[in-house]
Order: structure tokens, then C-alpha cells, then sequence
């Protein structure tokens, strides 16, 4: 465990907590700060005010302030989310997000802005730019009510007596 400024560099981190965190070609367990910054490293969790990674890999991202670049994340939240040539199934944002040329699973914001992007499903209340969506509103509540009546439909059929 580290604490105030940490500038670690090519090397395997279990625990890493600073206000200021520089990280560059590592692995780290779980990294926490006030600013996280990230470059070409592989973390499991990351948690602080201001985060960015670059070129990195990450499971769960929690911040105010996220921003992916060249990265994946298999579930961002942040009060605003930037995702730029990035991968990520999972996108919660409080307010804005920004996702530009990238892929995206669920993307959930109160305001969404996106150019040249993919994603399964997006939910916000407002959207603006190019984005392709899998689903809309119509064919999600379709899907979930197919999933909910075979759910039921097998609960009757292999119900134990």
C-alpha cells in the first residue's frame, strides 16, 4: 500500500492508494486516488475523482471523471464518462458521456454524445450525434417479454413436486 503521490512503472502492484497515482506499464490489483492516471496498464478496479487510462485494461471503473482511450473496460460508472476508441460493455454516467469511434454494450447517461459509434443499447434522455443501436425501445421491450414467458413457461414445465 502507497499513499500521496505514487509514480509506479513496469511493475505488479496489488494495492496502490494516492491522491495523485501515475501508473505506466503495470498490473495492479485495485488502484484508488483523487487523479488515477493510467497508462498501458491491466487493473482490476479502479476508484477515484479524475481517472484516465490510456491503452489500458480494466474491470470495473468507478469515478467522477473517466476517460478511456484505446482502452476496455468491462463496466465504467461516472458522473461523466469519455470513451474514445475504446471497448466497453458496460457505460453509467450520471450526467454527459462522450463516446466517440467505439463500441459499447449498454450505454446508460443523461445526456449521450457519440460519433461513428456501436452499441446494443443506449438509454438517455437525450442523444446527439451518430450512433448505431441493436435495439431500440420497441424491440428490448419485445426481447424482454420473450425472455420473461419462456422464464415462466420453464418454471411451470420443471417445477419440483
Amino acid at each position: 500500500m502507497r499513499r500521496e503521490g505514487t509514480d509506479i512503472e513496469s511493475g505488479a502492484v496489488e494495492f496502490v492508494e494516492g491522491e495523485f497515482v501515475t501508473i505506466k506499464q503495470s498490473t495492479v490489483r485495485s488502484a484508488e486516488g483523487g487523479h488515477v492516471e493510467l497508462q498501458q496498464v491491466g487493473a482490476f478496479s479502479i476508484d477515484g475523482e479524475k481517472i484516465e487510462v490510456t491503452q489500458g485494461a480494466a474491470g470495473i471503473i468507478k469515478g467522477t471523471d473517466v476517460r478511456l482511450n484505446q482502452s476496455i473496460s468491462a463496466i465504467t460508472s461516472a458522473n461523466a464518462a469519455a470513451v474514445n476508441f475504446s471497448f466497453s460493455p458496460v457505460t453509467l454516467s450520471r450526467e454527459e458521456a462522450t463516446v466517440e469511434r467505439s463500441a459499447v454494450g449498454v450505454l446508460a447517461a443523461r445526456k449521450v454524445r457519440a460519433d461513428n459509434t456501436s452499441a446494443i443499447l443506449v438509454v438517455a434522455n437525450r442523444v446527439e450525434g451518430n450512433v448505431t443501436t441493436l435495439l431500440d425501445w420497441r424491440s428490448s421491450l419485445a426481447l424482454g417479454a420473450i425472455f420473461g414467458g419462456l422464464w415462466g413457461l420453464f418454471t411451470v414445465l420443471f417445477r419440483r413436486k
